[in-house]
């Protein structure tokens, strides 16, 4: 291998040694065919490709040309930045116009008072909370405790206010009314021991009323307390009946003969029925007209107690102050 040194046997004239023990070559050759020498700065055997494309006068660039390029390309850079920060300030400036016409409309709005409809605040002030009380309402009057005792059951009371009217319907039912009446000798309209019961139990007023419907008459009374305790005490002694009262169209009923009577209470109240029918026949446990109308005016009479509590209740709720 040889380090560029002489080759053995001496040394050729016009030769070089560079060939890491490859053939000889001539100077600069590489392999390639011989050249002959060119003038400096011509290229050798023809054109060679230009090193700067587009570039004027050979293998020198032209570098007046390349800096006007240079100047072009960074003056439409300019223009374009130009353009660009001029839109972005048009838009901003749509947009601060925009924000400037609908704050002096709400401005006109406030100095001409155009408020919504209702309640509003005054401009600049805030708007209260809502406020709730922790104080739970009070519930509303109970229409029992009216009907339950004297001091508070003050509504007028009469025949015509618990029986008004000519006639009543119950379930499809008429019932024509025949005579009423009203008396504070309570054990004078009862049959017997009914009048003691409610003379020892404080009783101040008795109330009846007639119907008929279909050959079955009854009467119906009302009998008042101060209390419901004591209107409580007579039901549970109840013996006898309520007396029946004829009159107004109806005969008489239930004198020595069987009659269905019967007794409840709602508050200070007591109301009673004696049933039977208009020609003096007797009454049996299959005498279903009997006990029907005997429930129809039971209702009845529950029913027009229980509105006067509920009335009177009412009315309370309403009242300033309760």
């Amino acid at each position: 291998m040889s380090f560029g040194g002489p080759p053995p046997g001496g040394e050729q004239q016009g030769q070089q040694g560079y060939g890491y023990g490859y053939p000889q070559q001539q100077p600069y050759g590489y392999g390639y065919p011989p050249q002959q020498p060119q003038p400096y700065g011509q290229p050798p055997n023809g054109p060679q490709p230009d090193p700067f494309p587009g570039a004027q006068g050979g293998h020198t660039p032209d570098w007046s040309a390349l800096a006007a390029a240079s100047e072009a390309r960074s003056r439409r850079k300019r223009r374009l930045m130009i353009g660009g920060a001029a839109v972005a300030a048009l838009a901003v400036g749509a947009v601060v116009a925009t924000a400037v016409v609908v704050t002096n409309k709400n401005n006109d709005q406030a100095k001409n008072g155009a408020a919504p409809t209702g309640s509003a605040a005054p401009t600049g002030t805030a708007t209260p909370a809502p406020t709730f009380s922790s104080v739970a309402p009070l519930p509303p009057p109970d229409p029992m405790d009216f009907i339950s005792d004297a001091k508070k059951d003050k509504a007028p009371l009469s025949a015509e206010g618990l029986f008004p009217g000519k006639k009543l319907t119950m379930n499809d039912r008429p019932y024509q009314k025949g005579a009423t009446s009203s008396t504070t000798n309570c054990a004078a309209v009862t049959q017997g021991g009914l009048g003691t019961v409610l003379r020892n139990n404080g009783c101040t007023r008795v109330i009846r009323a007639t119907y008929v419907k279909d050959g079955v008459a009854v009467t119906v009374g009302v009998a008042v307390f101060p209390t419901d305790e004591q209107a409580t005490k007579a039901k549970q002694q109840a013996s006898g009946g309520i007396a029946p009262l004829a009159g107004s169209g109806v005969g008489t009923f239930c004198q020595k003969t069987v009659c269905l009577r019967r007794t409840n209470s709602i508050g200070r109240y007591v109301y009673l029925t004696q049933t039977g029918f208009t020609s003096g026949k007797k009454v049996t446990t299959g005498d279903r007209p009997v006990f029907q109308t005997a429930d129809d005016l039971g209702t009845f009479a529950f029913n027009q107690i229980y509105a006067r509590g509920r009335a009177q209740a009412s009315a309370a709720a309403g009242a300033p102050g309760e």
